[in-house]
């Protein structure tokens, strides 16, 4: 009897070590893809003829530049879809002006303060097949112009079954005109301007 407080310690002991290790392995993992990713990217913009950095500057791209990831900003997020949505037009860095619908609104909690933000759909985009279900959110932080493009960054989204869905700024990404002035790109509505500086994701291209 006087074995089983011991024996209890031990299983408990070993327990508590592989969720660690299991926690430690997952977070390494979702780091590595992160990084992963970013490296195909960096591989297609300096490849592709299509790559928007410009093509007298290719040859010398040595890569984006973003912040370390970091797993603190993947959140998870409440999606209020709006029942009757409506269209608008968005401001672009040209006279471009696409249309999109506000899809709903995300609510998240980041460094203990709650957030919102607006998710929107181009309705152009969503007469193709394999887009009726994808979600844009664009916003603008206290990072802009700073460390990040003045213009804002990207972040892109499935709509979820349900209420539910993971944001990861992680992913966030500058818009083509970061790095080429001939394109044409959305501006993030005012509303989506966060109060925060969101250290995540890609940073400005030049200087």
């Amino acid at each position: 009897m006087k074995k089983f407080p011991f024996l209890l310690i031990l299983f408990l002991s070993c327990l508590l070590s592989f969720a660690q290790e299991a926690s430690t392995k997952s977070i390494s993992d979702y780091i590595a893809e992160i990084l992963n990713h970013r490296k195909d990217k960096d591989k297609e913009f300096r490849t592709q003829n299509d790559s928007p950095i410009p093509e007298d500057e290719r040859k010398s791209f040595s890569g984006l530049k973003y912040y370390a990831p970091n797993p603190e900003y993947k959140v998870t997020a409440t999606l209020e879809i709006f029942n009757n949505p409506f269209h608008f037009r968005m401001k672009t860095s040209t006279d471009r002006l696409p249309e999109y619908s506000l899809f709903g609104k995300v609510t998240f909690i980041l460094n203990g303060q709650e957030l919102h933000l607006n998710v929107y759909q181009n309705v152009e985009l969503l007469k193709k097949p394999g887009y009726e279900n994808y979600l844009f959110i664009p916003f603008n932080d206290s990072t802009n112009g700073h460390e990040t493009y003045a213009g804002g960054r990207f972040m892109d989204a499935q709509k979820p079954e349900g209420k539910i869905m993971t944001i990861d700024f992680n992913d966030a990404y500058n818009p083509y005109c970061a790095y080429n002035h001939k394109y044409s790109c959305p501006i993030p509505p005012l509303e989506n301007t966060l109060p925060v500086k969101l250290e995540a994701g890609e940073k400005k291209w030049h200087e």
